[in-house]
């Protein structure tokens, strides 16, 4: 790992994002791709040294409070947050100032913070993401070997349910000849349905492959599932959207069970959702002058 000062912290639209490359593993993993021009090995960790002050000054000076999201490129989570703590960090000065988060991982490690977690939530709101790709935990080891099991992720979900705090999966990617089966989604609906997710976001079963992604990708398939590559690249060829031939029935499994339980599962709904912002505390202030006028 390594450190770099950096000049801003947070996107236009809130984003942020701690540490540059990941620990995790995954052999699908979208944030290898060279189009997002890392200057460094991915497993090679780039820590934004000056993150948390830049955080504040930011939160600070900004006329009006928000959802701030994080982990879209870079897991807040990763192994070494665990001494770091970054993200505990940015999570108490975004309790502090009174802001919302939105905080997307697949590592247990949130539980570490469950406590500023829950106090968000009273305050603003707080969403937890959970990506959950693989139902069988052995196989779930060989896509995503350095992080939690998706049956830890979905006790994960469970604990926040029994908090109050709303989460979403990410049931996303799913890979063509891996884990496209009937079997998997069913699976993986049931954990989302008895931890009662607010949404379960995915634009179809399919991975994206990008180059630098692609690269990577093929040669953990030479590695975890021989013979698999030279199938992707008949079927597929180049294509940066790689879509499983059977997306239009398991799309449907999703869809029906969806509307069965009542998990949001439109994409342009969830995000949204993810950056509408509430202030509870003064909701509940106003009701009570309401009730009681002095």
């Amino acid at each position: 790992m390594h450190e770099k000062e950096v000049k801003t912290i947070l996107s236009p639209s809130n984003g942020m994002n701690l540490y540059r490359g990941c620990l995790h593993g995954c052999i699908y993993c979208d944030a290898r791709s060279k189009c997002y021009n890392m200057q460094h090995d991915f497993e090679d960790i780039e820590i934004k040294s000056n993150a948390i002050s830049l955080l504040e000054q930011a939160l600070i000076h900004k006329r009006n409070r928000g959802m701030i999201g994080t982990g879209a490129m870079s897991d807040p989570y990763i192994p070494i947050e665990k001494n770091l703590e970054h993200t505990r960090k940015s999570l108490e000065l975004i309790e502090r100032y009174g802001y919302g988060v939105a905080i997307q991982t697949k590592s247990d490690l949130i539980l570490r913070d469950l406590d500023l977690l829950d106090r968000i939530n009273r305050k603003t709101k707080c969403v937890v993401q959970i990506t959950m790709t693989t139902y069988d935990d052995e196989l779930c080891k060989r896509i995503e070997p350095n992080v939690c099991v998706t049956s830890r992720r979905a006790e994960v979900l469970r604990i926040m349910r029994d908090h109050g705090i709303p989460t979403i999966v990410w049931m996303t990617p799913i890979l063509p000849f891996i884990n496209d089966t009937e079997e998997n989604i069913r699976g993986l609906l049931s954990y989302c349905v008895e931890a009662s997710v607010y949404g379960i976001l995915l634009w179809n079963m399919g991975v994206t492959l990008r180059e630098g992604d692609r690269e990577y990708f093929y040669q953990q398939l030479d590695k975890h599932f021989p013979g698999l590559k030279e199938q992707y690249i008949k079927t597929y060829g180049n294509q940066y959207e790689v879509v499983s031939s059977k997306n239009r029935d398991l799309m449907q499994i999703v869809r029906e069970t969806c509307k069965k339980h009542q998990i949001v599962n439109n994409v342009d709904a969830l995000f949204r959702y993810m950056k509408e912002f509430e202030e509870k505390d003064k909701m509940e202030q106003m009701s009570l002058f309401d009730l009681f006028p002095l």
